[in-house]
């Protein structure tokens, strides 16, 4: 036999004032609000000087920030100038090392092909970014350069991080132009 159910209440629809409520707490990207907020600050920066809006942080492993970047292609003339690379030759410099170990690297768009290569080689142990790069996107989007079984060095990834501002920043850069 079975034992009856007690009996319960009809479930009702929550008030709408209760759907209004902030979302619940995300352990694994709410961290990383403090710092991606500083990157976004950096991909204003680049917006700013007509270059595309993408800022990046590196932060040591006690979460100090060893350098920012920002998209510096334009004004400097050089393809290479990613806020990505900027920030972690800067972090580089800064420390006198080129690996970066127990660093992570904070950006607002998913990494590129090239920038997704240049933190692995840095040996940074977290990539967290915001916006997903559904065209140039190599951290998941396109390709998962960072996770590929292959490399002998895969960095933790956290993805999503205020992903709705970074993207509102790169959408409203490209509607003005």
């Amino acid at each position: 036999m079975h034992a009856a159910l007690p009996d319960r209440e009809p479930t009702r629809a929550a008030p709408a004032e209760d759907a209004a409520q902030a979302p619940a707490p995300d352990p694994v990207r709410d961290p990383w609000r403090g710092p991606m907020r500083h990157a976004l600050a950096e991909a204003e920066r680049a917006a700013r000087s007509g270059d595309v809006p993408v800022g990046a942080v590196v932060l040591g492993p006690d979460g100090e920030v060893l350098a920012t970047g920002h998209n510096e292609r334009e004004a400097d003339g050089d393809p290479t100038a990613h806020a990505e690379v900027l920030a972690l030759r800067r972090a580089a410099r800064r420390l006198g090392a080129w690996r970066l170990t127990g660093c992570t690297l904070v950006v607002t768009l998913e990494p590129c092909v090239m920038c997704a290569g240049a933190l692995v080689q840095s040996r940074v142990d977290r990539v967290v970014f915001g916006a997903m790069d559904e065209k140039a996107g190599a951290v998941g989007s396109l390709w998962d350069l960072v996770r590929d079984r292959r490399l002998n060095h895969r960095p933790e990834v956290v993805q999503g991080v205020l992903a709705d501002e970074c993207s509102a920043l790169l959408t409203r850069f490209f509607r003005a132009r």
